[in-house]
């Protein structure tokens, strides 16, 4: 029997096309000549000031690049594709007969296009395969939450956040190394001046009913500091969008970190401190 669940909240939108690879090549942070069977990438698109438009995985099958990204914003992401298209023999669309999937095990060979989350291996698997009537993924917050991996859409929207604020650096997001993409002087010169103000940590704290749990966009403090702001919330931790020079202010002074006059501990992910 499957193991895999639906998460419902992404679509998938097809990109096929004699100019494809070339194409995406040129506009996305991460390297598209990494795709292989059974293997895929994370990427982003960026606005030429180097912020996030949409983040996204892709696969590769057959003649086609499958593109695993947030639902709601899946129709902008095609508009926002279809501008860049100019010249290229490519075509977008959204795939209204496929869903994505998550399992905990490899699939079978049958299950459909399956790879290891290329963010962090302790996501589990990725699924893209025809829509059917299969069970929601609904634990799929709390094991991303408390690996501390955050994702557009549930923690930030577009044009909000530089990839290094969500380590999308360190969650195998971007390529420094592939040449040009949009927004590419931006984000390599933050990277080689490590330029790094701000970070995505993980916020615990003690209530672990959600409707007693910080809101999100709720301001971290610590007395009069304000170290930065609540993103998703599960049971019992969350994601923190955080300035760590004031973080690291307040750790060597030893002062008290609250949200809504509650406290909360902060931690790194653990991804972030192989980096």
């Amino acid at each position: 029997m499957s193991t895999s669940k639906h998460i419902t909240d992404r679509a998938v939108v097809r990109i096929i096309g004699e100019d494809r690879r070339t194409f995406l090549q040129g506009l996305v942070t991460q390297d598209v000549d990494r795709l292989s069977p059974g293997a895929a990438i994370f990427s982003a698109l960026l606005t030429p000031q180097g912020k996030i438009l949409f983040d996204f995985m892709i696969a590769e099958r057959d003649d086609a690049f499958l593109i695993d990204c947030d639902k709601d914003a899946a129709p902008a992401l095609v508009k926002r594709l279809t501008l860049y298209k100019l010249r290229a023999k490519v075509a977008i669309d959204i795939d209204e007969n496929l869903a994505v999937m998550t399992s905990q095990t490899q699939p079978t060979p049958t299950a459909g296009i399956a790879f290891p989350d290329p963010r962090l291996p302790a996501l589990g698997w990725r699924i893209i395969a025809p829509k059917d009537a299969g069970d929601r993924d609904d634990d799929y917050d709390l094991r991303r939450i408390a690996l501390g991996v955050p994702e557009f859409g549930r923690d930030f929207s577009t044009d909000e956040t530089f990839p290094l604020d969500v380590n999308y650096d360190a969650l195998n997001g971007v390529s420094y190394s592939k040449g040009c993409f949009i927004g590419q002087e931006v984000a390599s010169r933050m990277k080689r001046k490590r330029d790094v103000r701000k970070r995505t940590v993980i916020a615990e704290f003690d209530d672990h009913e959600v409707g007693l749990a910080p809101e999100k966009g709720a301001a971290i403090i610590a007395g009069d500091i304000t170290l930065g702001q609540i993103l998703s919330v599960t049971e019992g931790a969350a994601l923190a969008l955080i300035r760590l020079d004031r973080w690291e202010k307040v750790k060597a002074a030893g002062g008290n970190i609250e949200c809504n006059g509650k406290s909360l501990q902060l931690r790194v992910p653990d991804y972030l401190k192989q980096d």
